[in-house]
């Protein structure tokens, strides 16, 4: 980006940096944590008010048709609704993270969580599709919050390897939702029409209210809250965004959602189409991709005791990059595809386990020096990952090739990303190490 550049050592050991604005100075410290400890049932209330989001997005899949023939949006209509639901979500997080680092990490997320519950009966009410689309955005830049909030309060209370371990306890809570929440969708269009997931949703939102304002404290204590003008919310992004050991890592932990985001926009084509997956053995895949998944967060969560988190996020990156590569390879070569669809499910369930290490290590080490502001970090980084992962869907609707080639381009596109990312933030490791 126009104006980026690496920091030196000598720039690095200063207190104050004068090429710097005062608004963006004043987030560089490393602040300790309000409370002594994060038990385990506030981890598990942050993990489910984290799962709104694959929540609302993966549940109401299986209803796309119910959805466009009573709102008569035609064929094809309800991939806008879930468009409008990801826009909203990149867009509210931008703001989200600012709100909270200068009103605490409470008041926005319970603010937050109110909007989607209205905005999901909005949706269990209405009968117009374009009413329906707004509302989708509207409920998804209010549980914007839901996504950016819990990383900015890991960050509050743990950093280094106890925040990683904190981030894969979440990760664990998070990952079980979209293993439950098709088979939850397909459950509800049994005994009921594609309404009820939104009614769901909006008890859900109120459970998590009422768990948040009992359980909850605020892990952000006033005195370190950051007055601003919404003018400096730009010039607050600007500092980070050019801040060397963000970058890098948020590169790194961006690309890792493109290649998550690679594999959804391209299973149902894939494997329904391509491969004839039926549906039982469809959600037999999908439920052991995200075991993968969660499975790689549980064991980083144990290595990163004995091992460094960077060795970890290394370790991770070059198994996705040699699995990239021979999926790739293969699929050219004819191999896996039609032919051997379990073989290429193995690939996918390697790349996705990998997933399951660098995602956490990753965002932990993006906030390591934005204590202060770890509210705008964590929107900043999600803002990322939702505008480069939602290309994702877009590149591999664009490739030639049949089978499983447009799947293995797409997220070996992902993991190139992520190599070079972490190329960049070998460049700045005697940063994080300076402090770690």
């Amino acid at each position: 980006m126009p104006g980026f550049r690496w920091w030196t050592k000598a720039e690095w050991r200063e207190k104050k940096r004068p090429n710097l604005s005062p608004v963006i100075h004043e987030m560089t410290s490393s602040p300790t944590a309000p409370i002594s400890s994060f038990p385990l049932r506030l981890i598990f209330l942050l993990g489910l008010v984290t799962a709104i989001g694959p929540l609302a997005t993966d549940m109401y899949l299986p209803a796309f048709p119910s959805v466009e023939h009573d709102l008569g949006g035609g064929a094809g209509s309800a991939q806008f609704t879930l468009g409008a639901w990801f826009l909203g979500l990149a867009l509210g997080q931008f703001s989200q993270g600012p709100l909270s680092d200068r009103f605490g990490r409470k008041g926005p997320l319970v603010v937050g969580l109110g909007v989607y519950a209205l905005a999901s009966a909005g949706c269990a009410l209405v009968g117009n599709y374009h009413l329906f689309c707004v509302l989708r955005f509207i409920g998804a830049f209010g549980g914007s919050a839901c996504a950016v909030i819990p990383r900015a309060i890991v960050r509050d209370v743990a950093t280094g390897k106890k925040g990683a371990h904190i981030m894969a306890q979440l990760t664990l809570v998070f990952g079980v939702m979209p293993v439950l929440a098709p088979g939850l969708g397909s459950l509800v269009l049994k005994i009921g029409d594609w309404r009820w997931m939104f009614w769901i949703g909006t008890l859900y939102a109120v459970a998590a209210i009422m768990g948040v304002l009992l359980m909850l404290p605020d892990t952000l204590a006033v005195e370190r809250r950051i007055r601003f003008r919404p003018v400096e919310i730009l010039w607050r992004y600007q500092g980070i965004l050019r801040e060397p050991v963000f970058f890098s890592n948020a590169l790194i932990t961006t690309f890792s959602t493109f290649v998550m985001f690679a594999y959804l926009g391209s299973a149902p084509v894939l494997f329904e189409q391509r491969l004839h997956f039926s549906p039982g053995a469809f959600g037999l895949f999908f439920g052991a991709n995200a075991a993968a998944f969660i499975l790689g967060t549980q064991i980083n969560g144990r290595l990163i005791h004995r091992v460094s988190i960077p060795a970890l996020l290394d370790g991770a990156i070059l198994w996705a990059f040699v699995l990239g590569c021979a999926f790739v390879a293969l699929a050219l070569a004819g191999v896996v595809g039609v032919g051997h669809p379990w073989l290429t499910c193995v690939f996918i369930v390697g790349l996705t386990g990998a997933l399951g290490f660098i995602g956490p290590n990753g965002t932990v080490m993006s906030f390591s020096r934005h204590g202060h502001h770890a509210g705008s970090a964590s929107a900043l980084l999600g803002t990322m990952q939702y505008s480069f992962g939602s290309l994702s869907s877009v590149l591999v609707g664009l490739l030639p090739g049949g089978g499983a080639i447009p799947t293995a381009i797409g997220m070996m596109t992902g993991v190139m990303g992520m190599a070079i990312g972490d190329i960049l933030r070998r460049r700045t490791s005697h940063l994080y190490d300076a402090e770690h």
